[in-house]
Formats: C-alpha cells, sequence, structure tokens
C-alpha cells in the first residue's frame, strides 16, 4: 500500500466519507439556496458545507484535503463573501439607504423571490464556510507541529 492509503483513518470511514461528503456539501448548498424560504440560510449552509471538508481532513488526513481545498482557496472565497456582502449592502446607496433591496420581488415561496436575500445567504456562507475550514485546518496544523517538538 501507499503512505496516500495509510494516512487518516480507517478503511470503512474512507469509504463512508467518500460516499458521503458529496451528499453532505449538497445539503449544505440547499440550505443556503433555500434559506428564505424555509429554516437555515447562509451561516447554518456556511457551517455545513464547512463540516463537508472537516469530515475530509478527519478521514483522509491533512494532504488530501488541503489538495480539495488549499490554503489560498480558502482564503479567496472567505475574502470574496465578504467583498460580495458588502458590494450587496452599498448598492442599495444607489436608491437611497444601506441595503435597500435593488432586486424585484417575484412570486412567493419561490426560489428567487426574496430580492437580495439569496444574495446575501450566498455571500454569508462563503465566508462561514472557507472561515470555520480555514480555523480548524489552523488548528489541526498546530496540533501536528506541537506532537513534534515533544
Amino acid at each position: 500500500m501507499s503512505k496516500e492509503h495509510d494516512k487518516g483513518m480507517s478503511l470503512i470511514v474512507k469509504v463512508i466519507t467518500r460516499l458521503t461528503v458529496g451528499l453532505i456539501l449538497l445539503f449544505g448548498i440547499f440550505i443556503v439556496l433555500h434559506g428564505h424560504v424555509s429554516p437555515g440560510g447562509g451561516f447554518a449552509g456556511g457551517v455545513i458545507i464547512a463540516l463537508s471538508f472537516v469530515n475530509l481532513l478527519l478521514a483522509y488526513g491533512k494532504d488530501v484535503a488541503l489538495k480539495k481545498l488549499p490554503k489560498t482557496a480558502m482564503s479567496f472565497f472567505e475574502s470574496t463573501g465578504a467583498l460580495l456582502f458588502l458590494t450587496i449592502a452599498l448598492l442599495g446607496f444607489t436608491g437611497g439607504y444601506f441595503f435597500l433591496n435593488f432586486i424585484s420581488k417575484g412570486e412567493p415561496f419561490r426560489l428567487f423571490s426574496a430580492g437580495i436575500i439569496p444574495l446575501c445567504n450566498i455571500a454569508i456562507s462563503l465566508k462561514v464556510g472557507a472561515g470555520l475550514f480555514a480555523i480548524f485546518v489552523v488548528l489541526v496544523l498546530l496540533k501536528f507541529e506541537w506532537e513534534k517538538k515533544e
């Protein structure tokens, strides 16, 4: 067996993770996109998205997880989420108010019926998901560094 197969947890955990991580990610995206219609939203969906990558990190080890979402991508997504949220807030100034809804409302209970709220949810989910995963990666790397010193 190669060294890649030796890292992480057992084969059973890796197989289950391989089968479920996509579903967890898809569920997080669903929560984000339907946050204005059903319970959920940007924060809850962002946490679920981050946990799908944390699941990869725990099952396969840090090398595989950082191949899927490298540190530069985490930083990019977190910054993009913050800038997108700020842009949405400032675009309301064109109508005279901060966070003014500049998108026309659609039919109730439709995906794009809430104006800027789905866009805000997407921005928040990018910020929260990338931020939480980055925090978890930093804590894992610190743990490995402390174990090397001892």
